[in-house]
């Protein structure tokens, strides 16, 4: 049965990261097995894996025409595997699919992360004596773990990311075909075809969907996520925010945009449309003695396209917080609640290599790739930086805190759409001031902000739940307060939170 993907695109590499496709000349059962079990065990959460079988490679691309099966040999295999997938433990079911690629036939196997790693196979899946150990990917290949590898193979067994659970909670009746057929026309999935002729429980199986026995399926999050028409019903806040402050944050007068909520793919694309509709500038200038005009854009849509999705992409949707964003005179700053997974350090922020060792909605993020929504792994921020260079902006700023609550990105608007010197005066005119009065800073950052700069002058070693006890509110709302006074120039934090401390950059008088 055909898959949920477009072939075409998976062999070249385009959707699906290189590492993540093997290239097999034949059908060799050892290695296909070995790799079958790494990509099960999803040992980094990237979302598993493809076999394709009919297609050589040399370094690590495929060599067209394929080599192609003829029916006898695929036939062949597709009788072994039935028997072979009951001796990985526990038994484990890939899906295939026979494509034809430029006359020739080649076998497609979709490895997707197993709902019960770790999974074990014998080193030689047809030998006599069959010894079994534990396999995970590093980097494109499929290697034996480790001791210490083994350990946190099998912690992982109940730590599935969370797009991928099934909602218990849910019957699979509520997703809508309409989109679900929607998506598969878009990336131009063979599987379109074969809809009418499945039941939905069929179809949504072989997109693997669903979860459990046949008398108790449920749906996974993620396809309430992309194929219900309101996922907000199942993951409150799903919905993205936006906020415009004409005269800066400390003014009175602020423009809310009504919230923007749908299927996670029709969210970014809405959001990317009301950006390039009503905040997206371009400004071309002539310069004397060339011919070709300068243009330039006050925030190149490349970057908030990467900024955008990747919001939704990696946002917690337990955390009950929308993703926000904040349009300024001069600069738009992006709030996504739920911030990086820990494995990231806060140092390769600054540096502007960030490299997740887990993806926390692997499922998520496979939808979004095929639809050319977001890109491969680890190339958010380096796709982000190469926009802004090339358009001339400052760069981006990356932040984060030490408990991952929260994900900042603040794009700089472009200095050639600074209207005058005295609007941008006036927006940075706070952070050259040395000296404030509490009643100054009461009334433009208000009265929590105040206790909050209070309260580290006293004790430089604070946390933020600790305020947020003294003060008597939320955590996020001390996030809120920290974050505006970090950029402002008001907080400095120096290291760790359990070993840091903080700096007040302004005396304030009674």
């Amino acid at each position: 049965m055909a898959l949920p993907i477009n072939i075409l695109d998976l062999i070249k590499g385009r959707a699906v990261e290189s590492e993540r496709i093997e290239y097999k000349r034949g059908w060799n059962p050892g290695p296909i097995y070995r790799s079958i079990c790494a990509f099960a065990n999803d040992f980094d959460d990237i979302g598993g894996g493809y076999i394709i079988v009919g297609i050589a490679e040399e370094n690590g691309r495929p060599l067209l025409p394929p080599v192609g099966l003829n029916e006898e040999e695929i036939d062949g295999i597709q009788k072994d595997m039935v028997k072979m997938n009951n001796l990985i433990n526990p038994a484990y079911h890939p899906k295939i699919s026979i494509e034809e690629i430029e006359g020739k036939k080649i076998l497609v196997i979709w490895v997707f992360a197993g709902d019960n790693r770790p999974y074990e196979v014998p080193d030689e899946i047809k030998a006599k004596e069959k010894k079994y150990h534990y396999y995970i990917r590093y980097g494109s290949s499929s290697v034996k773990v480790s001791k210490s590898q083994k350990e946190e193979l099998i912690a992982l067994s109940g730590k599935t990311p969370f797009d991928d659970r099934p909602n218990t909670q849910v019957s699979y009746e509520e997703i809508s075909l309409t989109l679900v057929r929607d998506y598969l026309r878009k990336v131009e999935s063979k599987l379109v075809d074969a809809m009418d002729s499945l039941t939905k429980e069929q179809l949504l199986s072989q997109m693997q969907l669903l979860y459990g026995p046949p008398e108790r399926r449920h749906p996974r999050n993620v396809a309430l996520m992309m194929f219900t028409d309101n996922p907000e019903k199942y993951f409150p806040y799903s919905r993205v925010e936006i906020v415009h402050f004409p005269n800066g944050e400390a003014a009175d007068d602020f423009i809310e945009i009504p919230n923007i909520s749908g299927p996670v793919d029709q969210i970014i694309n809405r959001t990317l449309e009301y950006l390039r509709i009503n905040v997206l500038r371009q400004k071309t200038t002539k310069v004397k003695g060339q011919a070709e005009s300068v243009k330039v854009w006050n925030y190149p849509y490349q970057a908030m396209e990467e900024i955008i999705a990747n919001a939704l992409y990696h946002r917690d949707y337990q955390t009950r917080e929308p993703v926000e964003i904040r349009i300024y005179p001069d600069q738009i700053m992006v709030i996504n609640y739920g911030g990086p997974d820990r494995s990231i350090r806060l140092s390769e922020f600054k540096k502007g290599a960030v490299f997740p060792r887990r993806y926390r909605n692997r499922r998520l993020g496979d939808f979004l790739k095929e639809l050319d929504l977001t890109e491969g792994k680890a190339t958010g921020i380096p796709t982000i930086t190469k926009a802004l260079e090339e358009n001339g902006s400052p760069q981006a700023v990356f932040n984060t805190d030490e408990d991952r609550s929260y994900f900042h990105v603040t794009v700089p608007i472009h200095p050639e759409f600074l209207v005058s010197t005295k609007v941008f005066e006036s927006s940075t005119k706070v952070r050259n001031k040395s000296i404030l009065s509490s009643q100054e800073i009461r009334d433009q950052f208000g009265e929590n902000a105040l206790k909050i700069l209070l309260f580290i002058k006293d004790d430089e070693k604070i946390t933020a739940d600790e305020l947020a006890q003294k003060i008597n509110i939320s955590s996020r709302a001390v996030q809120k307060n920290i974050a505006r006074m970090q950029e402002n120039g008001f907080l400095y934090r120096e290291g760790s939170r359990k070993t840091g401390k903080w700096e007040v950059l302004l005396s304030i008088k009674d």
